[in-house]
């Protein structure tokens, strides 16, 4: 064996220690990677645009949003994520723009792993859209999505029940199911004016 190969084994030593195991558990459960990662074009996204028009709007805009929408309405929970920071910079009177959003997730130690990156993508996403016009319409269109998906949770978790739950709790299981989707509806009337 001569030098050049004694010092391959050496570099490569290193490296096997760190090749990646299957079996290894993921120290973050928020750092797994899905499916949904990818397959999702802010551009045809109303909950991206909402994003993105919020980031851009003026405070009392902002504001507007903030009081209206809550993380919960949004499907994709990196976006979720995003407007939770959000609604921290609007309501501490702090500027809300995507730089400052960046910094906060900085600060908070969010940026890191797989779930930071998802995170500063998501926002470098949202920023660029190009979105012009007031927040108004977005709004609606968040709060209706939210609304639909609501009556499909509802109606999956039904079917669900009717197969799983003892009969006993299968009627207050629809009654639960039904108070939520009354007070979802009251939310909508209310931020529409009266109107459904």
């Amino acid at each position: 064996m001569n030098e050049t190969d004694n010092w391959h084994r050496q570099e490569d030593s290193p490296m096997t220690s760190l090749a990646l195991d299957p079996h290894d558990a993921i120290s973050d459960p928020h750092d797994a990677i899905s499916a949904d990662d990818m397959d999702d074009d802010p551009r045809l996204d109303v909950e991206a645009q909402l994003l993105c028009a919020v980031l851009w709007a003026q405070p009392h805009e902002a504001r507007r949003v903030v009081e209206t929408i809550t993380p919960e309405d949004f499907e994709r929970p990196v976006y979720a994520a995003l407007y939770g920071q959000i609604i921290t910079l609007v309501a501490a009177g702090k500027p809300h723009d995507s730089a400052h959003v960046a910094l906060t997730l900085s600060r908070e130690g969010l940026t890191a792993g797989h779930h930071g990156k998802q995170l500063t993508t998501a926002l470098a996403d949202v920023t660029t859209l190009g979105v012009a016009g007031g927040v108004e319409h977005y709004i609606d269109a968040v709060l209706t999505q939210a609304y639909r998906r609501g009556f499909h949770a509802a109606a999956k978790s039904l079917a669900e029940a009717a197969k799983y739950l003892p009969e006993r709790d299968l009627y207050e299981h629809m009654c639960a199911h039904g108070r939520q989707l009354r007070e979802a509806t009251e939310r909508l009337t209310k931020i529409r004016g009266g109107q459904l």
